[in-house]
C-alpha cells in the first residue's frame, strides 16, 4: 500500500497544482493631448429676409404666376390684379391732363394778347401828349394873337376847344392802360392757375399710373415664396393691405441659440479673436434633424446685447451658406460651437469609464500587473475620448476591455492598444 501511495503521488502533473491564468484584458495607456472643448446647443434656422408680399391696391386676382413655394428671384411676378378699372381711370387723368394743358395755351395767347394791349395803349398815350403839347404851344401863341387882335376871337376858342379835347383824349387813353394792364394781370393769373391745374392733374395721373403698376406683383427679394394666401377671383385691397404671400431668402441661413451665462463669454472670445485673426475660420457646425452633419460650417454675426436675466442665457446666431437649399427656415438644428483649446489634456476612452450613483470610476494596471480602482473626475467629451480632470497620469495603463472580469487586487495580462483618435473632432 505504501508502494502504490508513492507510485501514485509520483504520477501527478504539476499542472493539477498550478495557480488559475489570471484573466486578459486589453488597455491604453492614458494620452495627454492639447484638445478642442466644444459647446453642444439647440438651435432653430431662420431666413435672414421675410417678406410679407401685400395687396397695394384694391381689385379682383387676375392670376397667380408662380405655384405655392416656388424659388424665385427679385423682380420676378407673383400675381396680378385686374388691371381695367385703373386703366380706365389712367386714361381719364391723361384727358385731364390734355383739356387742362389745352387750357393753359389759351391763358398764354390771351396775356400776348393783353401784352399787346398794354404796348398800344401806351403807344396812344405818348401819341396824344404829343398833341397835346403841340395845342397848348397854339394856344399861347393865339392868345397873344387875340390879345392884340391881330386875330378874330372864334379862331382862338377853336384852338381852345382843340387843347381841351386832346386833354380828355390822354385822359382816356391812361384810362384804357389800365384797363390793359388790369386785364394783363388777370390773364397772368390765369396762366397760373391754369398751370396749377396741369400740375393737378398730372399728379393725378401719376398716382393712377403709380396703383396701376401695383397690380403686377412682383418679388421684392430672391428666395422662395411660401403658400398663397388667396386664391385667384378673390377681393383684395379692400380697407386694408391683403398678404397675399410670403417670400424668404434661403442663402445664406441664419441659426439663432443660446449659451448659458457661464459660457456665453468664452463664446465671443473665441469668435471675436478668430474674426481678428482669420475671418474664414468658423468652429460652429449644425447636425440637422436627420442626425446627418450640415457640411458647411457657420460664422457668428450677432451676440445680443444683455443676458436673458430669466434664462441665464445669451442669445447668439451664426450664418450659414446655403447653396443647396437644404436648410429650411424654422428647423430645429443642434449646434456645435468651439468654445476654447485646452492644452495637455488628459484622455481615456469613454468604454473605461464606469458611472454609478453619480460617480466615476476606472480600472489601472499598476507596473506589477495588478489592478487597480481610481475614481475620477470628469472633464466634458471629445469626440469618442473623454476628460480625466483628476484621477490618473499620463501614460497609466487603463482597462479599456474585460472590465467585467475583473476586480480591485487581480493581477491581469494587459494587451496594450493605442489610444484611438477622438472622433467628431
Amino acid at each position: 500500500m505504501a508502494a502504490l501511495t508513492a507510485l501514485a503521488a509520483c504520477d501527478q502533473s504539476p499542472e493539477v497544482n498550478a495557480a488559475p491564468k489570471p484573466p486578459a484584458v486589453t488597455v491604453v495607456a492614458v494620452a495627454q493631448r492639447s484638445v478642442p472643448v466644444y459647446g453642444q446647443y439647440v438651435g432653430q434656422t431662420e431666413a435672414v429676409k421675410t417678406v410679407e408680399v401685400r395687396a397695394r391696391v384694391e381689385g379682383f386676382i387676375e392670376r397667380q404666376v408662380v405655384p405655392d413655394g416656388a424659388t424665385v428671384k427679385a423682380g420676378d411676378l407673383l400675381f396680378t390684379i385686374d388691371p381695367r378699372p385703373l386703366e380706365t381711370a389712367l386714361r381719364q387723368a391723361e384727358a385731364n391732363v390734355a383739356r387742362d394743358t389745352a387750357a393753359l395755351h389759351q391763358a398764354e395767347a390771351a396775356v400776348t394778347q393783353r401784352e399787346a394791349d398794354v404796348r398800344q395803349a401806351q403807344a396812344n398815350i405818348d401819341r396824344d401828349l404829343a398833341q397835346v403839347a403841340n395845342a397848348r404851344a397854339q394856344e399861347a401863341r393865339y392868345s397873344t394873337l387875340v390879345q392884340k387882335e391881330f386875330i378874330a376871337k372864334e379862331q382862338y376858342d377853336q384852338i381852345r376847344t382843340n387843347l381841351t379835347a386832346l386833354e380828355a383824349t390822354v385822359q382816356a387813353d391812361r384810362a384804357a392802360l389800365e384797363n390793359a394792364r388790369a386785364g394783363l394781370a388777370a390773364s397772368r393769373a390765369a396762366i397760373e392757375n391754369a398751370r396749377a391745374a396741369v400740375r393737378a392733374d398730372e399728379a393725378a395721373a401719376d398716382s393712377v399710373r403709380l396703383q396701376l403698376g401695383y397690380t403686377s406683383i412682383k418679388s421684392p427679394l430672391d428666395g422662395r415664396m411660401g403658400r398663397a394666401e388667396v386664391r385667384v377671383g378673390a377681393l383684395v385691397g379692400k380697407g386694408d393691405a391683403t398678404l397675399l404671400a410670403t417670400v424668404s431668402t434661403l442663402d445664406p441661413m441664419y441659426v439663432s441659440f443660446s449659451v448659458s451665462e457661464r459660457e456665453a463669454l468664452s463664446v465671443w472670445n473665441r469668435r471675436r479673436a478668430e474674426m481678428q485673426a482669420t475671418p474664414s475660420a468658423s468652429g460652429i457646425t449644425i447636425t440637422l434633424p436627420d442626425d446627418s452633419p450640415y457640411a458647411l460650417d457657420g460664422r457668428l454675426d450677432f451676440v445680443d446685447r444683455t443676458v436673458d436675466p430669466r434664462t441665464g442665457t445669451l442669445a447668439l446666431r451664426a450664418a450659414f451658406p446655403n447653396p443647396a437649399g437644404l436648410l429650411q427656415p424654422g428647423q430645429y438644428v443642434r449646434v456645435r460651437v468651439l468654445l476654447s483649446e485646452r492644452p495637455d489634456a488628459l484622455l481615456v476612452p469613454q468604454s473605461a469609464i464606469q458611472e454609478s450613483q453619480g460617480s466615476a470610476s476606472l480600472f489601472v494596471v499598476a507596473p506589477d500587473q495588478t489592478v487597480q480602482v481610481r475614481t475620477v473626475r470628469m472633464g466634458p467629451r471629445v469626440g469618442s475620448l473623454w476628460v480625466v480632470e483628476e484621477g490618473v497620469k499620463p501614460g497609466e495603463h487603463v482597462v479599456i476591455k474585460g472590465i467585467q472580469q475583473i476586480r480591485a487586487g487581480m493581477r491581469v495580462e494587459p494587451t496594450l492598444e493605442t489610444l484611438p483618435t477622438a472622433t467628431g473632432v
